[in-house]
């Protein structure tokens, strides 16, 4: 029973992982569509007058588009926590159905990709909170344009991509994003937890081996001593 308990509490972390990495790849594929291959995380930028004579702030300007980079590795990391929560759910499942227990290696291992994957994704959560939060100080000016981050996408930039709902599209890869990482790290602590468990038990097994030697060893030790004695006498 307890097995089973376990069991089901990794396929149900293992599905909201799959779940919430399926919500980040969504937007970030569909803004990087929208915006042509370029990457608005740390796009830095300005607001300029079209025209000089006028003291008013028309048009945004950007002088240098995020690198490519960033964004491609948050996609590729929810990619790859997509397919691996994907993966290790229908083999837990499997087991769960089954009643099997994995080994001490696989239970090893599945807790050094957690930690892994754990670790990859908080990396690409915080590159696309702080990426994020740099475009919008550079496109609201860090709040003296009258126009707030949200609203902005609303309004055509007029940057030769469609920016209509940038601001929809990274609120939900955040969102994707850090509850993907809890969810994964959900996963190494219950991966943790069965390593430690499937250690003691080894451990237990190995003293119970050991017990079941000695004693068997006693009636044969005794019995080589009766045979002792009685040759001496």
């Amino acid at each position: 029973m307890a097995l089973n308990n376990f069991l089901f509490a990794q396929c149900v972390c293992y599905f909201l992982a799959f779940l919430f990495s399926f919500v980040v790849v969504v937007p970030l594929s569909e803004n990087g569509h929208d915006f042509r291959g370029r990457c608005l995380l740390f796009t830095e930028g300005m607001w300029l007058s079209a025209n000089l004579t006028v003291q008013e702030r028309e048009r945004f300007t950007v002088q240098e588009w995020g690198p490519p980079a960033a964004c491609r590795f948050s996609l590729l990391a929810s990619l790859l926590s997509l397919l691996l929560a994907a993966a290790h759910a229908w083999r837990t499942l499997f087991f769960l159905c089954k009643g099997h227990e994995g080994s001490f290696l696989y239970a090893f291992l599945n807790l050094l990709v957690s930690a892994f994957v754990v670790f990859l994704v908080f990396i690409a959560s915080t590159i696309v909170s702080v990426g994020f939060t740099m475009w919008c100080d550079a496109v609201t000016e860090k709040g003296t344009v009258p126009h707030s981050c949200e609203e902005l996408q609303d309004i055509d930039l007029e940057l030769n991509v469609d920016n209509s709902a940038f601001y929809d599209q990274f609120a939900i890869a955040q969102f994707g994003l850090w509850a993907s990482w809890l969810a994964w790290l959900a996963i190494t602590i219950l991966a943790f937890l069965k390593v430690h468990h499937n250690y003691r038990q080894e451990d237990l097994l190995d003293s119970l081996v050991h017990e079941k030697e000695l004693l068997l060893a006693g009636p044969a030790r005794r019995a080589s001593f009766q045979e002792e004695k009685s040759a001496v006498i």
